[in-house]
């Protein structure tokens, strides 16, 4: 007679079968995720092609809701204060837009008084240049020899007429001054409505978990962005100070347009400074008597840069706000490619805020889903594979 126990005979085909269909809903799993992968990198590169022909539609929009985080918080404290909401929703837009016009004045201003130096001072800089250029002539020799082998002697220059700079500003300041009165009223209405767009997201969910999931979301995104653009915006402060300070020091002129351009720049992660120094670099070069004494303002600027940007910031912010450069650098390229200037302004909140969202809905496991591993990490067959204890 056989002494094997039927109770084990029947959970053999039961484990059988429970692996079976874990193994088939892992492949399942691993189909979807790898649609949803591609999904997503057609939506990445498509997406900038969509935004840049309807960029007189989303990018009011985009500018709406970053100017809608970042100043919500101050909207809410003035509406703790007793302010009524429409009321600490337009006193919060207005003091942002205040704020950027006593920037662009402090730079404007000054830079149209500078306006009627620039052909002297081109000149000076060409001057510089050719005399450069001269003690580089073999160089040029070596071109010319170049040129010659390879036959381009008979080439001709195509120049084609292009409009003025004042005719670009003519046809641009119409739809600046559109884009610009649109985001404005978008940025009130959102920002006046974001007390009804939190309890629609919170009371209007099925679950408890739901809503305070969405409410996590909310918070963390406002903070971070808001928190962030504050800080960094105090230290760009005091960075065009100390320029303003140091270019007055120097005897360049204009110092607190220096200093405003420093403060606006230092918003551009890596861009904005290379700019920064490229412009004091030309324009010392074109005032100074030499060389080397028109460098100097650009070599103190690197200075207060390096200490900056590596001591001053990092400790400021903390690992909270510590982004990779790499994707730094591809948020300004991407957004850039997309809006121009405005999107290099855009790009790092933008950044900020995905970085926000996705540390709560979960990131992509790229490297590992091309190696095996599932595309979001959610722990489901290793928990359900997991040996079951003994049943008594």
């Amino acid at each position: 007679m056989s002494n094997a126990d039927p109770s084990q005979e029947t959970e053999a085909p039961a484990n059988l079968s429970r692996s079976r269909r874990l193994a088939f809903a892992e492949q399942e799993l691993r189909l979807i995720s790898s649609l949803v992968l591609l999904i997503g990198l057609g939506l990445f590169f498509a997406l900038p092609f969509v935004l840049s022909i309807g960029a007189v539609v989303f990018l009011p929009v985009v500018t709406a809701l970053v100017l809608t985080v970042i100043l919500s918080p101050l909207a809410d404290k003035l509406n703790g204060w007793g302010l009524p909401n429409a009321l600490a929703s337009l006193t919060a837009l207005l003091f942002f837009f205040a704020i950027l016009l006593l920037a662009l004045a402090l730079i404007l201003q000054p830079a149209v008084a500078l306006f009627d130096d620039v052909p002297a001072m081109a000149n000076r800089v060409m001057a510089r240049f050719g005399e450069l250029r001269e003690q580089f002539a073999w160089i040029a020799t070596i071109n010319a020899q170049l040129a010659a082998l390879m036959n381009s002697d008979g080439t001709r220059e195509v120049v084609l007429a292009a409009p003025s700079l004042l005719e670009q500003v003519a046809f641009a300041t119409p739809s600046l001054v559109l884009e610009t009165v649109l985001t404005l009223l978008m940025a009130y209405f959102m920002i006046e409505a974001r007390v009804r767009l939190r309890q629609r997201l919170l009371f209007g969910r099925a679950s408890f978990g739901t809503s305070i999931k969405a409410a996590r979301v909310i918070r963390e995104v406002q903070d971070r962005v808001a928190a962030y653009i504050l800080t960094v915006g105090w230290i760009n402060a005091l960075v065009g100070v100390v320029v303003a300070l140091g270019a007055w020091a120097l005897g360049v002129d204009a110092p607190i347009m220096w200093g405003g351009l420093a403060a606006m720049l230092n918003f551009l992660p890596y861009v904005g400074p290379i700019v920064m120094i490229a412009l004091l670099g030309l324009f010392g070069i074109g005032t100074a008597d030499t060389v080397v004494l028109g460098l100097v303002p650009a070599i103190a600027y690197l200075a207060l840069h390096t200490v900056e940007a590596n001591l001053i910031t990092p400790s400021v912010l903390g690992a909270r706000f510590t982004m990779n450069p790499v994707m730094i650098l591809i948020a300004l390229s991407y957004f850039t490619w997309i809006w121009g200037v405005f999107g290099a302004l855009l790009s790092v909140p933008i950044l900020l805020m995905l970085t926000a969202l996705f540390d709560h809905i979960g990131r992509a496991n790229l490297v590992g889903f091309i190696f095996g591993e599932p595309l979001f990490a959610s722990g489901i067959f290793e928990d359900e594979a997991a040996p079951q204890p003994p049943s008594t």
